[in-house]
């Protein structure tokens, strides 16, 4: 049946990916307590190369999505971060973290694992250079972004209020790498698998090697008309650029994908343009299309001058060489994964219709547009907690709704959430 087939094929790069994946949640936690937003601002706030340097350097390993990224961005607008360093943090950071790092060489091998976070670093470093030699000589414009305290410890990757900041280290790092980061990735990484199980079943193998698709610009082209737009991060574009690759895609048109996928959305650029201001949002978003491009054909170069067959790509993922992780190493961790990734959908799918139904009877309910991550979330929660009146605060991700308590004028609440990038729905 198409259906079973359908489902051998997401079971086989769910096997695969699965361990590394849980391995990089690992990572992401340790990292989580470490780094905060005010270390990144303290090195990136000047309207220098080396703040450029220093903000691709800082981006690379950390775990944020395209939308996760943007409030980092925000908090270093606001604390005088200069646009080029922004644009240096933006470009690199999404593209690329410890988690997608690690799943990147379980499901691609060594290559493509060092080529992506270092092309990642290349491209916010260029990009950042870019903008600082065309608005150097442009005054910092104000935001109108809410305000935020210099002596707020603000953590860097995720909402930090009082109570969370009680809470010992060890509960830190399994709340945000087991639950909190993990519900921000899930949904997406199960429609991630889908999207590459229906490309490997339905696109018959080396279909696209006789196009003028396969390889090249025109390839790449493509890769970024669809990716631009599309919300998807760094974990999982990995399995659909597999996909890719096993159906005759080169590894630079793959490799395109997996950069423009998750480093830009139609959602998140609404934001950026308020902070940058649409003329560099625009240049930025160009930025990566070009970059992007040029690093793939850099590495369809390489795979050419070092004579690296495509096909060594595909037999790592087909298990034709030895494995950092065995076979029954692998099974275990796939399903300890597996058993995270569903509690991960019950919080996100049933969990939050219940919680949703008891606050919408004791709050003042908004419906707002353009919620993508748990960062998004911690952008509108301060933005409403900043409202004179507002005792209590609470935002349903899944539900795109913020349930308030106190005595505020809504008018004020509606135009803060506006005034951060999000859309009020009546």
């Amino acid at each position: 049946m198409i259906i079973i087939d359908i489902i051998n094929e997401i079971n086989q790069l769910f096997l695969e990916i699965a361990p590394y994946l849980l391995l990089g949640l690992i990572f992401v936690g340790l990292l989580n307590l470490f780094i905060t937003k005010e270390l990144v601002a303290k090195h990136i706030g000047k309207n220098n190369i080396a703040s450029v340097i220093k903000a691709s350097i800082l981006g690379v390993p950390l775990p944020l999505c395209s939308c996760g990224v943007v409030p980092s961005a925000v908090y270093m607008s606001k604390n005088g971060a200069s646009k080029s360093a922004i644009v240096s943090f933006l470009i690199s950071t999404p593209q690329t973290g410890i988690d997608s790092i690690i799943a990147t060489y379980g499901m691609m091998g060594w290559l493509f694992a060092i080529f992506r976070p270092f092309a990642a670093f290349f491209m916010g470093i260029a990009g950042g250079s870019i903008i600082n030699l065309i608005t150097k000589n442009e005054n910092k414009p104000e935001t109108n972004f809410f305000k935020i305290e210099s002596n707020e410890n603000i953590c860097y990757t995720d909402i930090c209020d009082d109570e969370k900041q009680k809470e010992s280290k060890i509960k830190r790092f399994f709340r945000y790498s087991f639950v909190e980061f993990l519900d921000d990735i899930s949904m997406h990484f199960v429609i991630g698998l889908i999207i590459a199980g229906l490309i490997t079943y339905f696109i018959p193998t080396n279909f696209i090697e006789n196009t003028p698709f396969n390889s090249g610009i025109p390839g790449m082209l493509l890769m970024i008309i669809v990716g631009i737009p599309m919300y998807i991060c760094a974990t999982s574009s990995i399995p659909i650029a597999v996909a890719l690759m096993i159906k005759g895609f080169s590894p630079g048109v793959a490799f395109v994908f997996l950069a423009v996928g998750p480093a830009t959305n139609a959602a998140s650029l609404t934001i950026i343009s308020k902070i940058l201001g649409k003329k560099t949002t625009t240049i930025y978003v160009l930025l990566i299309a070009i970059l992007a491009i040029i690093s793939g054909l850099l590495l369809d170069k390489i795979f050419e001058i070092f004579k690296i067959n495509q096909n060594q790509i595909l037999n790592h993922i087909h298990h034709q060489h030895g494995d950092l992780i065995n076979d029954e190493l692998k099974l275990i961790l796939a399903a300890i994964f597996l058993i995270l990734l569903l509690a991960s959908l019950y919080r996100k799918i049933i969990l939050s219709k219940l919680k949703s139904k008891e606050k919408a009877m004791i709050s003042k309910t908004i419906k707002i547009g353009g919620m993508s991550c748990n960062h998004c979330v911690t952008n509108i929660k301060k933005a409403i907690s900043s409202i004179e009146g507002v005792n209590e605060v609470d935002v349903n991700l899944e539900q795109g709704e913020a349930y308030i308590k106190g005595d505020f004028d809504l008018s004020k609440v509606e135009k803060a959430v506006t005034e951060v990038g999000y859309e009020i729905i009546k």
